[in-house]
């Protein structure tokens, strides 16, 4: 048996025909930037996320950058950010002029924890970024009390949870990755939960002024009702265009039930491997993962890596070198942030989709219970 790491192709197959006639009808009408079809998905997107806007945007990192831009985050300011994440959370942080401090996270669900933050705090702290890895959402109670407590920013890094929900306070209510702190940033690369064929971003917030910012730095600097070449900010093209708009707004309609078949497939990894003593890196209690990325931690992981590959299963590394350790951040005053390190050498994700079936699941688990035996 053959498993890829992941399959985009089967999902893909059922709506080509109807992208191929929405594609058509953007050629018709020639409103390849902006227009209808960003319009449109930019309020569905905004309405499943709970928040009053949506702003589209090239990419994931964008999406960030800009954001911190529009909040006035920049030369000077520091920003905190778990170390265990993609580059591009940090690499925005840089690139809108601010500073990004790695900090550590818990070792269970690794994630940033009040705790760990603390620990990266300092007087040039502006903002902190809490990242939903692998689709597991920081809950939204000590990370609010924490930035209140020390006049801070949240901006949530949700690239990997569209769709997660967390509770609130004890009340029993839920909230929406992306909506709780002043804005909410996602990636639509092709491997999300909600993927484009190609890059694409997005920005979701309850304020009005601040989408209105993004939306101008996005568009070069210019603001809606003044003239074309009127530009009020020193913005770039950060525009999502309308057929990635098109491909995402079909998508999206699809997602809740992706979502729930995602949880599903979970569930039945959790037991096949819990048969075998070997736990999932899971979410928090409470927590409605959009489970992105199926993750577990192996002794010699390249070696268990490689016996998988050889019974024909796919897997990935997320991610094998924490940020601070990165070249571009490596400097004689790089902290040591030992959760963090210690993670990087064991994680493995394990084949992962929503139309997943058992007896894949099942062969996975085996092997890779196999796998560990050997080492």
């Amino acid at each position: 048996m053959r498993i890829p790491f992941n399959d985009l192709a089967t999902p893909h197959a059922s709506i080509v025909e109807e992208v191929v006639a929405e594609v058509r009808a953007v050629a018709a009408n020639s409103r390849f930037i902006g227009g209808p079809a960003v319009e449109a998905f930019e309020q569905e997107y905004a309405a499943f996320c709970n928040t009053a806007h949506a702003v589209g945007v090239a990419n994931g990192t964008d999406a960030i950058e800009l954001t911190l831009r529009a909040l006035g985050v920049g030369g000077g300011d520091e920003v905190l950010v778990p170390a265990n994440t993609f580059i591009a959370t940090a690499s925005a942080v840089a690139a809108a002029g601010a500073t990004p401090i790695f900090v550590d996270v818990d070792p269970e669900s690794l994630l940033i924890t009040p705790e760990t933050l603390e620990a990266g705090l300092t007087e040039r702290t502006r903002a902190v970024m809490p990242v939903h890895l692998f689709g597991h959402m920081v809950p939204p109670a000590d990370v609010l009390a924490f930035a209140e407590r020390h006049n801070l920013v949240v901006v949530e890094d949700s690239a990997q949870a569209h769709g997660a929900d967390a509770p609130n306070d004890g009340s029993g209510e839920k909230v929406r990755a992306g909506s709780y702190g002043v804005a909410g940033t996602f990636s639509f690369y092709p491997g999300k939960n909600l993927g484009a064929w190609g890059d694409g971003g997005a920005v979701v917030t309850d304020d009005a002024e601040l989408a209105s910012r993004i939306r101008s730095l996005a568009n070069h600097g210019r603001t809606e009702g003044t003239d074309h070449y009127e530009h009020r900010y020193i913005g770039r093209n950060s525009r999502l265009d309308a057929l990635q708009a098109m491909v995402l707004r079909r998508k999206l309609a699809d997602l809740p039930e992706a979502n729930v078949q995602r949880r599903r497939v979970a569930s039945l990894y959790s037991e096949a491997l819990a048969a075998h003593g070997i736990p999932l890196v899971s979410p928090l209690s409470g927590v409605d993962s959009a489970w992105h990325l199926l993750v577990v931690r192996v002794p010699s992981r390249e070696t268990v890596r490689g016996l998988l590959n050889e019974a024909g299963i796919g897997t990935g590394v997320h991610y094998p070198v924490p940020c601070h350790r990165q070249l571009a951040y490596l400097t004689d005053r790089t902290p040591d942030l030992p959760v963090a390190e210690r993670a990087a050498t064991e994680i493995l994700s394990l084949p992962f989709f929503p139309h997943m079936r058992d007896d894949e699941i099942a062969y996975v688990a085996d092997n890779l219970a196999k796998a560990i035996a050997t080492v």
